[in-house]
Parts: structure tokens; C-alpha cells; sequence
């Protein structure tokens, strides 16, 4: 994410978001992911692909990747001729993570599966928060996300099936794409492009079963959907089928963090949080991220706390310890290969020290 704090403009962000980039491989962090983000006030990350290209120029060895580009609004060409691009000239060093949003409006929401792991009291066995599902209904049928919808696409265009477009993606990139009427398509560059393919989700649906039907790995978003984490991990699960990719299922789990050098301040840096949210899940589109100051000042409804509750709450927040122990808890709740942290704070040092901190507990452990 490129987030543009109060006061800042999107300029600043895009060099901060860069510049946190080069700290997080000095640090020895695996990977580095951007989201792709659309008429927000306070994200300036639109386009993946281009500040990926921005931030390999500014980095020699830590993975760049899309988390995650929204396929709704692209064609399975389009995203493969770009990620081709970037990749033949930083070969072999981007993570190319796919997800639905962006595309048709969703359905009914349906009945979520079943999980092997049991919740009892909103928490988890080994005492993991898992809040109450929260429901996604109003943020539909806002105005304003149809109007992102009607701009991102050409008027009268219909969204590909996530799916099959996932599985156009993979035959372009391995260059086996045919039409339905055997015509061949080659993507230069593109095809044999060195790219890991991920699938991103908050749930056990759609976006689980064809990671795991195609043998890819799985990003599940505990920091947006905490509620479905479970589902989610467990889903990919139980539909993989080894490929030539993997042998076995491996996923990632993501959390927002924020790590000061004792539990007071890193709550502090994190008052800005609950209102940021708010804002998105008001449908106005992510505000500046405020001021510890200016999140003070928001006059808080019954309406407003009820949105952001379940964020709130599963928000690893305080000392370099406190905030390594949930995530060990988090790791072991969902059997997670790997772990994606996000933070944002209104200073950018504070935002790096944060990441800094954090790697210097967990190598440690």
C-alpha cells in the first residue's frame, strides 16, 4: 500500500513507500507487495505494476509483488504483457498476486463452510481473535464503488470469470494459451516470465478453490476479513492439488502491526487507525491517514464503532515482543508458511522504525 498521511501528498508517499521498500530488505524482510487501490484520497498505489517497475530500480534483491491486482477490471493479456515487462528487466524477482475485486457485483453472500478448527467466544484454541463476519452489503451498493466500477471499465464491458481467467493468465505466462477455436496467442514479453503466481482471498470461496485446484500459493487476508481466516486457510487446503509449482499447499497470512519500543507508544502511532478504516468501510474512499491529534477529534457514533470493531481488535499493536508473540499466535492458528505484516503510521520514520523493530525480535526467535 502507498499511503498519503494528513499534510503529506501523494508524491511523498510514493518516495516514502519506496524508500520503506529499500529499509525492509536492509532488514531482511522476504518480499514487498503493493496494492492496487482507486479513488481514495489517502492510497496513492492505482497501478501495481508501475511503481513495482519504480521500486526494483531502487532494490537489488527483495521480492516485489501485486497484493493484489484486481482482476475485475483487466483482462488476463493486459496483466501478463505488464508483470512481462517488469520482469524482463528485473528478472525473477516479482510475486504477481491476483484477486477478484474490481469485477461483477457480488451475489448473496453465501453459507461460509465449516472449519476444522473451532471458535469458541470469538477466539481461537490457542486464543487467536476471531471476531464476528462482518458485512461487506453497504459497501456493494455505494454509489461510489459503482462509479469506480463504471470508470475502470469500457462501458458495456462484462468481467471475466475470476477462474477462467486465472487460467488464461497461466497458460499465457506458460505459453500453452489457444482459443476456444485453437488460434495460439504469445505474449511478448510475457510468456516464460519468472513470475511467482499467488491468489489472494478473506474467505473459503472462489478465490481458495482455484489456488488450490492449480496448485498455487494462497495469501489469506486475516488484516481485512479477520473473521474468515480460518475458512479461507482451510479451504485452499482442502482443494489443492499438487502442481508443477508446489507439492503441498503453502500459505501466507496477513496482519496490520505496529511495533514501538514499548506497548504505550505503539498505541499511540496506532489512534489513526480506527478512523482510516471507518472511512473505507463508510465507502468514502480511505481519508488521509489523520494525526494521533486529529483522530482524537472525531466524535465517535454507536454506527462508527460497530464498523471498524473487528479491525480493530485483531490489530497487533505495542512492543517489538507483544506484537511477535500474537503473530507466532497467528502462525499457529492457521498453520500460515509464511507472514505478511502491514503498518501505517502518520510519520513515515515512525512506519520504519516499526518494520525495524519487528525484524530485529523475530530473528531472535
Amino acid at each position: 500500500m502507498v499511503p498519503i498521511s494528513s499534510g503529506s501528498t501523494a508524491t511523498e508517499a510514493l518516495r516514502n513507500s519506496i524508500d520503506l521498500a529499500r529499509q525492509a530488505e536492509r532488514f531482511g524482510y522476504a518480499r514487498y507487495w503493493f496494492a492496487e487501490h482507486h479513488l481514495n484520497p489517502g492510497v496513492a498505489g492505482t497501478s501495481p505494476a508501475v511503481i513495482l517497475a519504480l521500486t526494483a530500480s531502487a532494490t537489488s534483491t527483495i521480492r516485489l509483488g501485486s497484493g493484489a491486482v484486481q482482476l475485475g477490471h483487466r483482462t488476463a493479456l493486459s496483466t501478463v504483457e505488464e508483470f512481462g515487462l517488469i520482469d524482463a528487466l528485473h528478472p525473477g524477482r516479482f510475486d504477481l498476486g491476483l484477486g477478484r475485486s474490481g469485477g461483477r457485483p457480488a451475489g448473496p453472500p453465501a453459507t461460509p463452510p465449516p472449519t476444522a478448527t473451532p471458535v469458541v467466544d470469538g477466539r481461537a484454541p490457542n486464543g487467536l481473535r476471531i471476531p464476528e463476519r462482518f458485512s461487506f452489503a453497504h459497501l456493494l451498493g455505494s454509489p461510489r464503488v459503482a462509479l469506480q466500477r463504471r470508470l475502470l471499465q469500457q462501458p458495456g464491458a462484462e468481467s471475466q470469470d475470476y477462474g477462467e481467467q486465472v487460467d488464461d493468465i497461466l497458460a499465457l505466462l506458460a505459453g500453452t494459451y489457444r482459443s476456444a477455436d485453437g488460434v495460439e496467442a504469445h505474449v511478448v514479453p510475457g510468456e516464460g516470465a519468472d513470475v511467482q503466481v499467488w491468489i489472494l482471498g478473506s474467505s473459503g470461496g472462489q478465490s481458495a478453490e482455484v489456488a488450490g485446484r492449480n496448485g498455487l500459493r494462497f495469501a489469506a487476508n486475516y488484516h481485512v476479513s479477520p473473521a474468515t481466516v480460518l475458512e479461507a486457510a482451510e479451504g485452499y487446503r482442502t482443494a489443492f492439488q499438487p502442481s508443477d509449482v508446489l507439492d503441498k499447499p503453502y500459505v501466507s497470512v496477513s496482519a496490520d502491526v505496529v511495533v514501538a519500543e514499548d506497548d504505550e507508544t505503539a498505541r499511540e502511532l496506532a489512534t489513526g487507525y480506527g478512523l482510516w478504516v471507518r472511512s473505507i468501510r463508510t465507502a468514502e474512499g480511505a481519508i488521509e491517514f489523520p494525526t494521533p491529534e486529529q483522530a482524537r477529534s472525531h466524535v465517535w457514533t454507536d454506527t462508527d464503532r460497530a464498523l471498524v470493531a473487528d479491525r480493530v481488535e485483531t490489530q497487533f499493536v505495542g512492543s517489538p515482543a507483544r506484537v511477535a508473540d500474537q503473530l507466532e499466535r497467528l502462525q499457529a492458528a492457521t498453520g500460515a508458511d509464511e507472514l505478511l505484516i502491514t503498518t501505517i503510521t502518520h510519520r513515515h520514520a515512525d512506519r520504519v522504525r516499526s518494520y525495524e523493530l519487528l525484524a530485529e525480535e523475530w530473528r531472535r526467535r
